[in-house]
This record gives C-alpha cells, sequence and structure tokens, in this order.
C-alpha cells in the first residue's frame, strides 16, 4: 500500500490579497485553502496540490505565482486579471 506523506503550502501574502480584493469588488467571501506537496513515500514521485479558494458555487484552484485560475478543475482556466469580471458574470 503506498504511503503518502502531505506538507501544507501557505498561500503567499500577495496571492491572499488579491483574492481577498476580488471578494470586496465582487460582494462575496472567498475561502481559501492552503495547496500541499505530497510525497510518495519509497519513491522519487511528489505532486503540487494547487490553492482552492472557493467562491459561491465554484471552486478556483491556484498556485503561487502563477497568472491563470483554473476553474472547478484544471481543463477550464482564466488569468487571474480576469477572475473578478468572471465572478461577477457567473
Amino acid at each position: 500500500m503506498l504511503q503518502i506523506e502531505t506538507k501544507e503550502i501557505k498561500i503567499s501574502d500577495e496571492l491572499k490579497r488579491k483574492i481577498e480584493m476580488i471578494g470586496k469588488f465582487t460582494n462575496t467571501k472567498p475561502m481559501i485553502k492552503n495547496g500541499s506537496i505530497r510525497n510518495i513515500k519509497g519513491t522519487n514521485i511528489a505532486y503540487v496540490e494547487p490553492h482552492q479558494i472557493f467562491i459561491k458555487d465554484n471552486m478556483y484552484l491556484i498556485y503561487d505565482e502563477s497568472d491563470t485560475v483554473f476553474i472547478n478543475n484544471l481543463y477550464n482556466s482564466i488569468y487571474l486579471k480576469d477572475l473578478e469580471n468572471y465572478i461577477k458574470q457567473n
């Protein structure tokens, strides 16, 4: 059985401020769940889970230092600068 070791990654202060500002402009209260690094013990395999931002009925996935926001999955994306308008339209 695979054992997975998880280490939480705190969202950067800069990204957190951006998300909170978008929340103010869209009259929403974003809930932020920090991302993590997962290592599969006994292997050289590791992967990074993005931060999860919950606003209204959508989950947005984002990595620190990234300009891309994924909507509900890793297949639908927009730029962070467009997130405010996206939330207002949906």
